[in-house]
């Protein structure tokens, strides 16, 4: 179980350090000024180019970031249409891990306290000195742990109650809480974001899920949804 979650966390965070989400200017050929703004192309005054939808610049990155969500300051990459699901799975993940850790220290702690106090106490009565310092120097430690993990947990946390509605809702940080057409129902919502094998994604970042769409050209559904 250990390993699997570390294999899911350190693989997708790597894929989401890794993979381009910038948008391809080069081979990607803008519509017409005429059409642009009817698609959702809009110009991006940094780069003097058409962004495609949702498409914005960072000024961390120093480029246009396709379906552009965040800069994720702990990765150093923005966070948005390529890398997404990898963001999503690693918070995911890293949240489960950090509860699954805390359990077995908290087992550890309860199963051993009364033990180690008795310990304690005899080598107090015996000896002094560094023998004492050891086991109090493993306590602090101990608690170093848990306080890393606790804070694991809390940031992991926030952040899956803050991006799940988003990507439940077809937003992303930029359109959240605003009048939009991306919003084309839960399921394809999901499918968006982690493929047309989002069942599987969640077992490893290797495998791999075309997205519906590549986010440069979408298309309006009968009820006027953009996909």
């Amino acid at each position: 179980m250990a390993i699997f979650l570390l294999f899911n966390i350190k693989g997708n965070m790597i894929a989401c350090m890794l993979i381009d989400t910038s948008v391809d200017h080069e081979h990607v050929k803008a519509p017409p000024d005429s059409e642009a703004v009817r698609l959702g192309w809009r110009h991006c005054t940094t780069c003097d180019r058409l962004a495609p939808p949702r498409s914005w610049h960072c000024k961390i990155c120093g480029v246009c970031i396709l379906r552009r969500d965040h800069h994720c300051i702990f990765m150093g990459c923005c966070i948005g249409q390529q890398n997404m699901r990898h963001f999503m799975c690693f918070t995911f993940y890293l949240f489960i891990a950090t509860v699954y850790a805390m359990a077995y220290e908290l087992y550890y702690v309860f199963a051993s306290y009364i033990e180690e106090l008795k310990i304690l106490s005899a080598l107090r009565k015996q000896l002094w000195g560094p023998f004492v310092w050891c086991f109090n120097y493993f306590e602090i430690a101990l608690k170093i742990t848990f306080l890393l993990k606790m804070l694991s947990f809390i940031g992991a946390g926030i952040a899956l109650g803050y991006f799940v509605p988003l990507v439940l809702r077809g937003e992303v940080k930029a359109n959240r809480g605003k009048q939009h057409n991306y919003n084309c129902g839960i399921y394809e919502n999901l499918k968006s974001v982690f493929g047309q094998r989002m069942y599987f994604v969640w077992i490893s970042p290797l495998l791999r899920s075309e997205l519906p769409n590549d986010s440069y050209i979408l298309k309006n559904d009968d009820s006027g949804k953009i996909k």
